[in-house]
């Protein structure tokens, strides 16, 4: 059974850093794009960032380039967001997610694995 499980989640002041991790488990995500979205209260699910098998090629949301930044261990089966510059309009359940094949969708539906999500608040 798939599982993602993301964690590093929590209450910082605006202008901070957190730094998320997903460590997924059930099978090896060899050739699987890593993503993660968010989704705030009363709003849409919306993509943050995913990254590339290997790690060459990444793609952020507008709101959060130069602010964010995704990596992967694939050795330990593992994706990361590394969140700088918090702003509290970043509060919001983030979730990781996984899609077999090489492009870098932005949109949900694309992407077949999901974590159950954590929780980041940003205070103003």
């Amino acid at each position: 059974q798939v599982q993602l499980v993301e964690s590093g989640g929590g209450l910082v002041q605006a202008g901070g850093s957190l730094r998320l991790s997903c460590a997924a488990s059930g099978r090896t995500f060899s050739g699987y794009i890593l993503g993660w979205f968010r989704q705030a209260p009363g709003e849409e699910r919306e993509f943050v960032g995913a990254i590339s098998w290997g790690g060459g090629r990444t793609d952020y949301a507008d709101s959060v380039k130069g602010r964010f930044t995704v990596s992967r261990d694939n050795a330990k089966n593992t994706v990361y967001l590394q969140m700088n510059s918090l702003k509290p309009e970043d509060t919001a359940v983030y979730y990781c997610a996984a899609r077999e094949g090489a492009f870098i969708a932005t949109k949900d539906a694309w992407f077949r694995y999901w974590g159950q999500g954590t929780q980041v608040t940003v205070s103003s």
